[in-house]
């Protein structure tokens, strides 16, 4: 089953934290291929004041949460809805600063089984190829 566009931000809406909520993410994208080849998801984390840091760059708080979001509504596209999971670890690198732009969360599963899902999630500032953050998540699927 295909998760649509309307279905991902359904589920965006019932599964997440008031606080993460708050941060304004919208999804973008979905894909899925049903081999785990392609299953991804891409966000969009707006540009917001109230998310910088002493400096004016995105915090790298608000980077980790879109991050384990983003790969949230992946699992999903990959499994065609949503199912129970959690985050067993996550990493992320900082490369770049964010100022004054939305920032686009790329998650990519790079292995989907019955039990674990393996992701890897890129963010760029908005009209830029450049790496803003980097991260790695490694789900346990409940359901």
């Amino acid at each position: 089953m295909t998760l649509t566009l309307a279905a991902a931000e359904q589920i965006l809406a019932d599964n997440f934290a008031p606080w993460v909520l708050d941060l304004g993410l919208t999804v973008e994208s979905v894909t899925s291929d049903g081999t785990g080849g392609t299953d991804g998801a891409v966000l969009r984390l707006p540009w917001s004041d109230r998310l910088a840091r002493e400096g004016g760059g995105l915090s790298g708080q608000a980077l980790m949460a879109a991050a384990d979001t983003a790969t949230v509504i992946a699992v999903a596209a990959a499994r065609g809805g949503f199912v129970p999971m959690t985050t067993v670890q996550q990493s992320i690198s900082f490369q770049r600063a964010v100022v004054g732009s939305d920032v686009l969360v790329r998650a990519r599963l790079t292995k989907a089984g019955k039990r674990m899902a393996f992701a890897d999630i890129t963010m760029t500032a908005e009209g830029t190829e450049e790496t803003a953050a980097h991260a790695t998540a490694v789900y346990a699927l409940l359901g």
